[in-house]
């Protein structure tokens, strides 16, 4: 029995150090002479369940295409958020993105994850245990994958101003 090469085993451990879930997948339509043709978006999160998470889109005319595509932009935009005990936030958090806002709450040992389908798919790859989230959108926003979008662009940005935060103030403290 032969052995795999060395470069596609560590290449293979790296990828399997990463979760990601499937968020929402969109289908569109274009209409053109003879019919329509379809296309498809697809929102992937990914995290190591130990601090780091990212989300990307990616969209192609064939569903698997597109979430090839989310997840690898997904990869390359990870964040890093510390976690307080390793189990939920430092502190709170508001986060605002065009029409939505998102509240992020620490929460005490065994309260679990209390967030919305977008934000409990961020949480859950960051390796979150104890949170509370609330995402407030305008009434326009709520009937569609508004909700979806705007939970991710406003929940990750939230949690990376929490991580240059934390950052800014542990180099404060190292300096005094």
């Amino acid at each position: 029995m032969a052995r795999e090469p060395r470069e596609r085993r560590e290449r293979e451990e790296r990828e399997s150090e990463f979760t990601d879930k499937l968020v929402h997948i969109n289908r569109v339509a274009k209409v053109v002479k003879g019919g329509r043709r379809f296309g498809f978006a697809a929102l992937v999160v990914v995290g190591d369940e130990k601090g780091r998470v990212g989300f990307g889109h990616g969209k192609a005319r064939e569903v698997p295409e597109a979430i090839r595509k989310a997840t690898d932009a997904a990869k390359r935009g990870l964040i890093r958020v510390p976690l307080r005990e390793g189990r939920t936030l430092h502190h709170d958090v508001a986060g605002r993105h065009g029409a939505g806002r998102v509240f992020l709450r620490a929460a005490p040992p065994g309260t679990g994850i209390i967030a919305g389908g977008p934000m409990r798919a961020v949480f859950e790859t960051l390796g979150m245990q104890d949170v509370v989230a609330k995402t407030r959108l305008l009434q326009s926003l709520q009937h569609g994958a508004g909700d979806v979008r705007c939970a991710q662009a406003t929940g990750l940005p939230a949690l990376g101003g929490i991580a240059t935060e934390h950052q800014g103030l542990h180099l404060a403290g190292a300096a005094a």
